[in-house]
């Protein structure tokens, strides 16, 4: 993985004046993302996508989850820049339009990530660092985690067993709020 790849990330974000919690600079929050996917990157298979491989497709979605969401760039902008497997991962945690939380968060979006290999894991990481942050913070927004947990983990398909590929993470998430 290139970390000219990573950089044009943070220009895109940097370029919106996107700020994290209205006055932290973003690339805080990727990092914190990329953080939590390099330490369950075990999880993921080791294999070759024709591109790079499939764990460093997976942690450039990381970096780049909020991409489409949240800057000017395209689908296309970014599988032309990321390559086709990060480009899939990040076009399916983009929310859909919607005027409220619920909508934008609707079944498409959640078949979406359950549907393109890697998405589940993006996400986890994505939840994980906003649930970290908003505990480490006492940010109002750790009370509407803790409200939307079970049904945002069953919705991205864990059924609270150890069958699922990313129950070690699934676990992880449920015990920062237990904490």
């Amino acid at each position: 993985m290139k970390m000219g790849k990573i950089n044009w990330i943070l220009e895109q974000h940097s370029s919106t004046n996107h700020m994290y919690n209205g006055y932290l600079p973003y690339r805080f929050h990727l990092e914190m993302v990329a953080h939590v996917a390099k330490q369950n990157i075990h999880l993921i298979p080791d294999s070759n996508d024709g591109e790079e491989s499939f764990r460093d497709s997976v942690i450039l979605a990381s970096w780049g989850h909020d991409l489409i969401e949240d800057t000017r760039v395209s689908y296309t902008d970014v599988r032309d820049k990321l390559g086709f497997t990060a480009a899939e991962i990040i076009y399916a945690v983009t929310n859909e339009k919607g005027k409220n939380r619920k909508e934008r968060a609707n079944e498409k979006y959640y078949e979406g990530i359950r549907n393109t290999p890697g998405t589940v894991f993006v996400k986890l990481c994505d939840r994980i660092a906003n649930v970290q942050y908003s505990k480490m913070t006492g940010s109002q927004m750790f009370e509407m985690y803790k409200k939307e947990n079970e049904e945002f983990m069953t919705r991205l398909g864990y059924t609270f067993s150890d069958s699922h590929e990313y129950s070690k993470m699934f676990k992880d998430l449920d015990n920062l709020f237990k904490k």
